[in-house]
């Protein structure tokens, strides 16, 4: 059974990153720790007495299709219903909407709770959310005023439609064509993965869909996009006839089998009334801003998946007696988590788990500084720090995941390749987080080519000098626990500071040498900026171990220290693939693969 982690969660926000401070920004006077913790805790119920009991059984059931439609699995209407309620959708959104202004660093964490106990259901609010930043930002006061104050309540849910069978990831190949009528669009074509596409837990979908007005530019330049509503709304805001859009089948996907994954098909008469979003030709830039909102999610939901998977390991770690301890003489059985091993592997959850959720709140801290601080030299800090690390949350934690929940069914055993434990579960629905909303691959691209090469690396500097401020911090101290984190540090920046300065070398000269190391880098930067907060982390810590709570702090000293003596180690390891791994990696000739 789930538990939401809120002393864990108290400490990042509070401790950690001081996001008491968000109150002076402006829009959000109001916020306290007060009221994070109320909303944290109301969150917690929600997740672990609502979507918890639903999560393997959903699992199991799935999402069921016909021709009239998809019905999500048993439960699920009536938790989102209560989710509505409970005004979770209003969260973060606009107040003229209906919205509730908080910190994002507040809603992230709100959203880990709700994707550790069922990533399949907070995978449909998670698109709406991003299809309302979306509309919000772009559309006209019309459309706002139209879709948005249901939206944002919840009453409707929102998709981002891109993909098509033929283009994949390259957007620059979709076909769908809108056809000038009036002063709307007709849609026609047909769009596959849309994620929650086509359900019965409200009355109307929203889609947001990228399609080619006929004569447009070829590639992205001439992607514009479009409002498609499953039911046409009426000038009053009530709901008119059917659009031609429908759903003609859902994946038989290796996880997240209760988010229903749709192939969803476009005009099949007169096509489907669409309504364009600001300019045409502007879709992939307006597209984007759902899209940077699902990538910093999706990564979120590696941490919230990773967290998940520790849980049920360390639980079944405590009660499964199982061989006898090394060394230990007294003749009691006791259970595996004496195992040297098992207490690797868990180490090795925690600690991973620990720095992801660290990084993507530090992200999340920085969308709020970027957009409401009073400074602008602050905002424009801030921005580049978010636009530099968003690819890595996105990159490192779902790749993170990977390890956690493969580590979860190892200290299983044989029942964790049982389906009735659930770490299989868990493993299952982690693995598309790597693949979601750009691949691994694709973030890393993003990452040296735009966030680092085309400024000259000047946001990457910057962060390496606030890490060896960190460093240097840590290396002053007398504990011996955080010079050895000060040390490996050290180590860590060094590396990233080499493979930084080479990829910026090699960019325009070699750019398939450099694309060649783009994930290992991605993944150096990720060990880097992990190890960096754990070490920050680790000096708050040291100063509390004689608290009430001082437990908790000698965990985080312990945790701190594992990371930097057992991941830490994995960025010298990157930086060589990245410095010298690029020949062997293109050198064999297509015939002998």
């Amino acid at each position: 059974m789930y538990q939401a982690p809120l002393r864990e969660l108290r400490f990042v926000l509070d401790e950690l990153l001081g996001t008491q401070s968000l109150a002076g920004l402006r829009g959000l006077e109001d916020y306290s720790p007060e009221l994070a913790e109320q909303v944290l805790g109301e969150a917690a119920r929600f997740a672990q007495n609502v979507l918890d009991p639903l999560n393997q059984s959903g699992d199991k059931e799935g999402a069921h299709w016909s021709a009239e439609g998809v019905t999500a699995a048993k439960g699920f209407k009536a938790a989102y219903q209560q989710y509505v309620e409970g005004g979770w959708p209003a969260l973060g959104a606009n107040p003229e909407f209906g919205g509730q202004t908080v910190p994002n660093v507040l809603s992230s964490a709100v959203r880990e709770l709700m994707a550790s106990s069922n990533l399949a259901f907070k995978l449909c609010p998670m698109l709406t959310i991003g299809a309302v930043e979306a509309l919000d930002l772009c559309g006209s006061p019309e459309q706002k005023q139209r879709y948005l104050p249901k939206m944002v309540t919840g009453e409707w849910t929102g998709t981002m439609v891109l993909t098509e069978p033929h283009a994949g990831s390259d957007l620059g190949l979709i076909r769908t064509r809108a056809v000038p009528d009036g002063k709307q669009f007709r849609l026609f074509g047909q769009k596959i993965f849309i994620t929650w596409g086509e359900h019965d837990l409200t009355p109307n979908i929203v889609h947001m869909v990228l399609g080619r007005i006929e004569g447009a530019p070829a590639g992205t330049r001439g992607i514009s996009l479009f409002i498609v509503p499953k039911f046409l709304v009426n000038d009053d805001g009530s709901l008119g006839a059917r659009n031609e859009v429908r759903c003609v089948s859902i994946e038989h996907k290796m996880g997240i089998h209760a988010s229903p994954t749709c192939t969803l098909a476009f005009g099949d008469d007169k096509g489907a009334v669409a309504h364009l979003i600001g300019e045409p030709n502007r879709g992939l830039e307006y597209m984007f801003i759902m899209m940077n909102a699902a990538r910093f999610a999706v990564g979120l939901e590696g941490v919230a998946i990773a967290e998940r998977a520790y849980q049920q390991a360390l639980g079944y770690a405590r009660e499964r007696l199982q061989g006898k301890i090394i060394g230990d003489k007294s003749g009691e059985k006791k259970p595996i988590l004496h195992h040297p091993d098992v207490r690797r592997m868990l180490m090795d959850m925690k600690a991973r788990t620990e720095a992801g959720r660290a990084i993507a709140y530090y992200v999340a801290g920085c969308m709020d500084r970027a957009k409401s601080h009073p400074d602008v030299a602050v905002r424009r800090a801030d921005q580049a720090r978010l636009e530099l690390l968003t690819p890595v949350v996105k990159g490192w934690c779902t790749e993170m995941a990977q390890g956690v929940t493969w580590n979860g069914i190892q200290v299983h055993g044989g029942m964790g390749f049982i389906e009735e434990t659930g770490a299989c579960q868990h493993m299952r629905d982690a693995r598309i987080t790597t693949i979601y909303e750009g691949t691994t691959a694709i973030q890393a691209n993003d990452l040296i080519g735009r966030k680092i090469a085309r400024e000259g690396g000047q946001s990457m500097r910057n962060l390496l000098l606030e890490m060896g401020e960190t460093r240097s911090q840590l290396a002053a101290s007398d504990d011996n626990q955080l010079q050895i984190i000060g040390k490996a540090l050290g180590c860590a920046i060094a590396a990233l500071d080499e493979a930084t300065e080479w990829l910026l070398k090699t960019y325009d000269g070699e750019p398939q040498a450099a694309a060649a190391g783009a994930v290992p880098f991605l993944k150096l930067t990720g060990v880097v900026a992990g190890a960096w907060l754990m070490g920050r982390a680790a000096l708050v810590a040291a100063g509390r171990v004689n608290a009430a709570d001082g437990d908790f702090y000698r965990a985080k000293l312990v945790t701190a220290r594992y990371f930097a003596e057992h991941v830490v180690p994995e960025a010298a390891c990157y930086r060589e693939a990245i410095l010298n791994g690029s020949g062997s990696v293109l050198a064999l000739e297509e015939a002998l693969f």
